[in-house]
Order: C-alpha cells, then sequence, then structure tokens
C-alpha cells in the first residue's frame, strides 16, 4: 500500500502546495504504533487495528481510533515467470508456508520447475510488522497457527516480487498492483480441485478471489482540517483513479461485504500518516 499512499501525496501536493505530506513505510504495525503514540494523523493499513490496539489508543491520546475504508486489493500469490506452475489452492499454500507444513518441493506439487535445480521451495513473505503478513497469516493459516521458520522476509511488497523475480524456485505474497513482467501470479482456488481465480478487479468486486481485503486509512477520531481535506480528496473521483491506475480496486466500486474483521497556519500546513503495507506515514503532520 506504500506505493499508492505516495502516488496520493504527490498528485495531492502538486495542486496543494502549501500542505506537506511526508510518507514513510515498515509495516501496518509500525503505522498503527506511531497513531497510538500520537506522531501521526493518518496510519495507512492494509488490515483492521485490534482491539487492544483500539483500547491503547483511547488511553494515550484521549480519541477513538476511526476506521476509513479506502481502496479494496487483491493479494496475489507470485512465481518466477518460467515456472509453469498455474494454480494453488489455500490449502498447498498452508502447508508450504505454515509451521509443520509437508509441502517442500516444486515436484509435491505435480510441477516440474526446470529453472529450480534443487526443487526446493524458497518461501518468500513480509516482515511481521506488516498487514500484508497478518492477513495472510489469518486466511491461509488460520488464527492459532504460526509461519514456518527460514522463509526470506522482505520489508516492502515491492521487495517481495523483484526477489521472487530473481529467484526460480520461489514463491511469494504481495498485492496485485506490484506485478511486473518478471513474475506471474497463479489462480488461488479455496480448496484443491477446484477452478482457480486470477486476482483482478473483478474477481474482488464479486468476492470469488479468496484473498481479497480492504485497505484503511486510522485517524485519531474524526479527521479535521488539512488531514480532513487530505482525506475527502483521497475519496473523491482524482483520488481513486490513482487507486484505478496503480491497480488497487476503487472503493466507489467496492464489494458490499467488506473482508471480515472491519469494522488557517502560519507557513506550510503539514500532515503525517503511517501505515499499511510498509505502512505510509503520509498526511499532514501535527
Amino acid at each position: 500500500m506504500v506505493n499508492l499512499a505516495q502516488a496520493w501525496a504527490e498528485a495531492y501536493n502538486r495542486n496543494h502546495p502549501e500542505v506537506s505530506i511526508q510518507v514513510s513505510g515498515g509495516g501496518s504495525g509500525v503505522g498503527i504504533a506511531s497513531l497510538i503514540e500520537g506522531g501521526v494523523d493518518m496510519a495507512n493499513a492494509s488490515r483492521s487495528m485490534e482491539e487492544k490496539e483500539i483500547s491503547r489508543a483511547e488511553t494515550a491520546q484521549g480519541k477513538k481510533p476511526v476506521e476509513h475504508t479506502v481502496a479494496y486489493d487483491a493479494l496475489a500469490v507470485y512465481v518466477h515467470k518460467d515456472n509453469p506452475i498455474s494454480s494453488i489452492a489455500l490449502e498447498e499454500l498452508a502447508e508450504i508456508y505454515g509451521d509443520g507444513g509437508t509441502i517442500t518441493k516444486w515436484s509435491q506439487l505435480s510441477v516440474k520447475n526446470a529453472g529450480c535445480g534443487s526443487d526446493e521451495i524458497t518461501r518468500v513473505g513480509r516482515q511481521n510488522s506488516s498487514g500484508t503478513y497478518a492477513y495472510f497469516r489469518e486466511v491461509v493459516l488460520g488464527k492459532t497457527r504460526d509461519y514456518k521458520l527460514g522463509s526470506i522476509d522482505q520489508s516492502g511488497s515491492k521487495d517481495v516480487v523483484a526477489l521472487v523475480a530473481n529467484t526460480p524456485c520461489a514463491i511469494g505474497y504481495s498485492g496485485m498492483g506490484y506485478v511486473t513482467p518478471e513474475v506471474k501470479w497463479l489462480k488461488v482456488t479455496k480448496k484443491k480441485g477446484e477452478t482457480g481465480v486470477e486476482p483482478s478487479v473483478a474477481s474482488t468486486l464479486d468476492g470469488t478471489y479468496p484473498l481479497a481485503r480492504a485497505l484503511y486509512i486510522y485517524t485519531l477520531g474524526e479527521a479535521t482540517g488539512p488531514a480532513k481535506e487530505y482525506l475527502d480528496w483521497i475519496m473523491s473521483a482524482e483520488g481513486q483513479k490513482i487507486v484505478a491506475d496503480l491497480g488497487y480496486v476503487p472503493h466507489a466500486v467496492a464489494p458490499a461485504e467488506p473482508k471480515e474483521g472491519e469494522q488557517g497556519t502560519n507557513g506550510p500546513e503539514k500532515a503525517e500518516s503511517a501505515g499499511a503495507e510498509t505502512p505510509p506515514v503520509a498526511g499532514p503532520a501535527k
């Protein structure tokens, strides 16, 4: 989501140079922690805030975080472009990534990956402060199963795709907006033997893609001043066009049922927001 936050900030600043918008990354957890500490006005997140985080924010700042759904995304499963595999089931992903998982070789998926001499699957993931990490774990592994040790964890979604592009043995997960010609995404099925579904705007909207999710911006209480104006612009046609241009799904055409668990100055104005993915810190600063 950090690429989306950066694109919003750059586009808004072109027409509003008096507002300084700072964007930084590190994962949804980092952005949410910054919001709780009062260091930013807005936290971008690719997961919902947990109840304990909401409680900590209320205790520390005296305000309850407000959740704003700003876009939707499909989390794609990527492999090297020359890997012949075309589809994978959630249960197979769980056995690749999950603690105690039994799938460690491409041949166990009936795949002859000529570019991978060892046949060993190289697991690429995200760092544990990432909302993408948390979402993949919840949907693929379940709430009680942990990740298997030994994966190569990246700090950003773009980094995951770049590593997979250069590693014929690799598999990784990242937003569909990060696809490049050097990788391909797989069709995903809820159960083995079913027809696979590709990540797309259409499959996100109709709920057929198993790894679709909402993207959020959190504020402490209702946004006011420059932060509110920026958030309103993000939700406008201009802001949502950027969502579509980057391969995400605009909120204006969002699914009827979002993902489960949603719940005047002297000198330049400044806004800070932090959050998702790498959580961007973008928006007007305090």
